[in-house]
């Protein structure tokens, strides 16, 4: 069975809910996520996946985010993993750069201007906005206590960012795309326009790539894959319908992004692959709240996704296409019993992945 994992992006927030949503994928399949053959990762969805493609349980996620310590074991780089930031990367220290002044990509903002047609409303607006001013490095630094340098062990690891001059999708990792460090790459993905730098990669500059599309699962059309499993933090199956200002953007951001995915869950279906889609449910919108890059409930919002991506899980027509997945290594899907200085080391576990 040829399975892909998409994570789609979300921000702060989004980033905590496919935490949550992984664990429980795990938990009540017994499959292991990043056992994926290809694993697609879109801004907080980048982050995500390449954490766990390149050895990180979800179960250990979720654990450290709660602030849990475990002695014995270590980061990549030798380091007490309890030392690892707790949310990420996600943070807000300004770039040690010039302030903006005016569009933050003039070339992509004429492009736009042109034909404007040929664009989302994400990407003309993403030329425009005056160039962000937060850095990624704390992102690049959680992505290198797992692989100091060079790419994931995953074979097929896509991160997708948009080239800031002509708004093309970018998949890093795969076949024909520009070289790249592996938090580069996840750096770039997360760059959100007018929020934080942007990131050059062989001498171009790349932002987020959920300006072209929150989920890219389109993206493996061609892969000749039997599932695609895609979790995906901005859409969702209980819209929001009170007539509240400060939810009007929400919601069109929820029902573009909604659209998009199951735009793309066409793609792959008519291409013979079978889609599971996961999405936030009502108890997730709420934990979540409007703004997708508040960092202070995280552990709130994980412990709702491992309920609401539960449920779903269990609806006949999800469980039916899920039956059949793999059996994963048991300390990669479940937490192991026992005190944490008997638990394989997380390096131990990627060399084992790498393997």
């Amino acid at each position: 069975m040829r399975v892909g994992l998409v994570l789609g992006a979300g921000g702060i927030q989004g980033g905590a809910w496919l935490t949550g949503g992984l664990d429980a994928l795990a938990e009540e399949t017994g499959w292991d996520p990043a056992s994926a053959d290809y694993v697609v990762g879109t801004s907080a969805g980048s982050m995500i996946s390449a954490l766990c493609a390149s050895g990180i349980p979800p179960w250990f996620m979720v654990a450290h985010s709660r602030g849990e310590t475990f002695h014995g074991v270590f980061d990549a780089r030798g380091r007490q993993a309890s030392e690892a930031d707790r949310a990420a990367g996600a943070g807000f220290h300004l770039e040690r750069t010039w302030p903006p002044i005016g569009p933050g990509s003039w070339r992509l903002a004429l492009r736009t201007l042109a034909q404007p047609h040929r664009y989302t409303p994400a990407t003309v607006a993403t030329g425009w906005l005056p160039r962000g001013v937060f850095s990624v490095e704390g992102l690049r630094d959680t992505v290198r206590s797992v692989v100091p340098s060079g790419w994931s062990p995953h074979p097929n690891l896509w991160i997708v960012a948009c080239d800031y001059s002509s708004g093309r999708r970018v998949a890093f990792g795969r076949e024909g795309s520009p070289q790249a460090d592996l938090a580069d790459a996840v750096a770039a993905s997360c760059a959100i326009p007018g929020l934080y730098h942007p990131v050059t990669i062989d001498g171009r500059r790349y932002v987020d790539g959920g300006i072209y599309s929150t989920s890219n699962a389109d993206i493996l059309r061609d892969e000749g894959l039997d599932l695609v499993i895609c979790l995906n933090p901005t859409s969702t199956l209980h819209p929001i319908r009170a007539v509240n200002p400060r939810d009007a953007f929400n919601i069109v951001f929820q029902r573009a992004s909604g659209r998009r995915l199951g735009s793309e869950a066409k793609k792959l279906r008519s291409a013979g692959t079978e889609v599971v889609l996961i999405q936030p449910l009502h108890e997730d919108l709420k934990a979540m709240g409007p703004n997708l890059m508040r960092a202070g409930n995280r552990n709130e919002v994980i412990e709702v996704a491992r309920h609401t991506v539960a449920r779903q899980l269990a609806e006949p027509g999800i469980r039916e296409l899920i039956g059949s997945l793999p059996s994963g290594e048991p300390e990669r899907v479940h937490r192991p019993d026992g005190p944490s200085s008997e638990w394989p080391p997380l390096v131990e576990l990627q060399r084992r992945r790498a393997a």
